[in-house]
């Protein structure tokens, strides 16, 4: 018995030194985003990573030692930015993990983890900005706002981008996507249109936090922010565009419950650490009393789009503005609308909003909405403001009818029968009597 026991317990002794230690996760993928500020590198690992990151030079080298992890990816196959990464390599020592990251400069760094939420796992988030470079100059309204005849300038926000997919449709379509091409299409509508001056809060496809893009509509001196979404719901038969304004109680109904939740969300989708720390600019806008201008602008505006799209939609969600207290529509100088332009959880409005005639559809009638509201309101100092000053028109050569009823803002059949004539011939030095708009 006593030898049984011996040999026994040796058994144990010996399976305990030779299993292998546990590893603390896998790392299943490597994944990098760009934005105008930075580029994101993401880490997709199988539980929270223990890890130590640090940066050498001569060469320089970005260095992330995970403990007790192993790599389930193929480092060649990541599609990596040349402009900043010559090569990513790795080796295993004492139970450690190292990825280097051979870089072309100097990088700043901030890193932090993120758990499990919605689709994604856990993560690793390191933020690189090169160290030396120059603040890239972006110009702004600033100067434009000075200016006697300036433009009106109309911030289009496309909703989510980069680690925030938005809603999913079930044919795989990501409302990132719908929106940023639907932003695209209207901002070169606006541009088109003289007077009027409009900038995107993305470009491409990188996540930018809700305060964020408030932010770059403040300072590049936006008269409106329209943000895009096409939103998705529990029941597949939900379907219809809608705009929503600020609510500063809350939502006025269950389904803006819902999208105020999913706007909760897409600060931790997109990559933000924490929610709590707000911005003192954000605490200022919910008590500011000046809320009630940007409200009631926002209304009017609001309004106006909303008509162009029952217009032109087959169907509109609800009756009438939805509200809701949605934190990118929160600014007390800036009026702001969110446009849901349809749900990609319904299969029909899924395979419309891929199309590029229903994207125009739907930037074309927010623009017109914009347009008519401005054209009726339009800001002090502006183009538009002048404009609407102005009683008489000089027909000065190439002038047409056309042109310049477009220019006012009015139908050619008023200018017509406003200055009772009876064809469109106009002759050189001819003044003609604009009516109101």
């Amino acid at each position: 018995m006593e030898r049984f026991l011996i040999k026994f317990f040796s058994l144990i002794v010996v399976a305990i030194i030779t299993v292998s230690p546990l590893k603390a996760g896998d790392i299943n993928g490597i994944r990098f985003w760009k934005d105008p500020e930075k580029t994101r590198l993401v880490f997709d690992v199988s539980e929270k990573a223990e890890y130590k990151l640090f940066t050498l030079q001569n060469p320089h080298r970005l260095v992330i030692d995970f403990k007790n992890a192993d790599l389930k990816t193929d480092l060649n196959k990541i599609d990596v930015p040349k402009d900043l990464v010559s090569k990513i390599r790795s080796s295993e020592k004492s139970g450690e993990l190292r990825i280097v990251m051979d870089l072309t400069h100097e990088v700043l760094t901030r890193d932090f983890t993120l758990n499990p939420y919605q689709n994604y796992g856990h993560r690793l988030v390191v933020d690189l900005r090169e160290k030396n470079a120059r603040k890239q100059v972006i110009k702004t309204a600033d100067s434009v706002i000075k200016q006697k005849n300036r433009d009106i300038v109309i911030a289009i926000d496309a909703g989510h981008g980069g680690e925030d997919p938005g809603a999913l449709g079930k044919k795989g379509t990501r409302e990132k996507h719908v929106t940023l091409e639907v932003a695209k299409r209207l901002a070169a509508l606006v541009n088109k249109e003289k007077g009027f001056k409009a900038f995107l809060t993305r470009s491409g496809d990188y996540y930018i936090g809700l305060e964020q893009r408030t932010k770059l509509a403040r300072k590049n001196r936006a008269d409106l922010l329209v943000s895009l979404h096409a939103d998705g719901f529990t029941d597949p038969r939900v379907k219809g565009a809608s705009v929503w304004v600020l609510s500063t109680r809350g939502a006025n109904t269950e389904m803006g419950k819902w999208l105020e939740q999913r706007e909760k969300s897409s600060d931790r989708l997109g990559g933000v650490e924490s929610l709590q720390n707000k911005d003192p600019l954000v605490a200022q806008v919910l008590i500011d009393l000046s809320m009630h201008y940007s409200v009631g602008e926002s209304i009017k505006a609001g309004e106006e789009v909303r008509k162009q799209l029952k217009s032109r939609m087959s169907k509109m969600h609800g009756k009438g503005l939805r509200k809701a207290a949605f934190m990118v529509l929160r600014m007390p100088d800036i009026p702001a609308m969110l446009v849901e332009m349809a749900f990609i959880s319904n299969p029909t409005e899924e395979k419309l909003l891929k199309t590029s005639k229903q994207q125009n559809k739907i930037a074309r009638a927010v623009f017109e909405g914009v347009r008519k509201y401005f054209r009726a309101n339009p800001p002090d100092g502006t183009y538009l403001a002048n404009l609407a000053k102005a009683k008489s028109h000089r027909v000065a050569r190439g002038d047409t009818l056309s042109e310049i009823a477009a220019e006012y803002g009015v139908s050619i059949s008023r200018l017509k029968s406003h200055n009772k004539l009876k064809s469109s011939r106009l002759r050189i030095g001819q003044v003609l009597s604009i009516p109101e708009v």
